[in-house]
């Protein structure tokens, strides 16, 4: 009986995934991340941006001709600010990716590198047998690649969790997506009928 669950919420956990999007995972993931392991990097950023922000400021304000020893040294203090800027935002790129890259095996592994492992592992084990005669002769591709005949295997029943869940997410989305279209529709004809008045 763990094996049926098991493989189920593990199909439902892919799906979700899908649905969600990776993207959007890895999003939330970094920003989490980053809110975590590098608030100061953040914080520095920050201060280099704002501080930036207000020398320029006080360049503007300063006369190049009148007052050009202030004004040079205001500049030399931007294009320094500025260099170590953009080291820090190489720095949090480079971060990034190695973080989309480690985040990306992970997600893999969860979803596709585990569910390649259950069924090779339990590729041998029925997940449950199937009464005498409920499928005649089809019964036999219910059991492949290795169960023994009579059962459903472990690839047929992820199969068949993946066709549920699949089934289960276009009854949910037609359920939701007429009420947004008839939503739309009505404000739409609201709009028309004020632009009419």
């Amino acid at each position: 009986m763990d094996l049926i669950f098991t493989i189920f919420f593990l199909v439902l956990l892919t799906q979700l995934i899908q649905w969600i999007g990776k993207s959007v995972l890895l999003e939330l993931a970094y920003a989490l991340h980053q809110r975590t392991f590098a608030r100061d990097k953040l914080a520095q950023q920050r201060a280099l941006k704002s501080s930036i922000l207000n020398t320029k400021k006080e360049m503007m304000e300063t006369s190049a001709q009148d007052e050009f020893a202030k004004w040079a040294k205001l500049r030399r203090k931007v294009e320094k600010e500025l260099g170590d800027l953009n080291k820090l935002n190489s720095e949090l790129a480079f971060k990034r990716t190695s973080f989309s890259v480690q985040f990306n095996i992970a997600i893999w592994i969860i979803t596709a590198g585990l569910q390649l492992v259950i069924v090779w592992w339990y590729r041998k084990t029925p997940v449950f047998y199937l009464p005498q005669g409920w499928f005649g002769p089809a019964t036999w591709w219910l059991s492949l690649p290795f169960a023994p005949g009579g059962s459903v295997s472990c690839a047929a029943w992820q199969m068949a969790c993946k066709r549920v869940i699949a089934m289960f997410e276009r009854v949910v989305r037609e359920f939701w997506e007429p009420e947004s279209q008839d939503e739309a529709s009505t404000a739409v004809g609201e709009r028309v009928d004020t632009k009419q008045d």
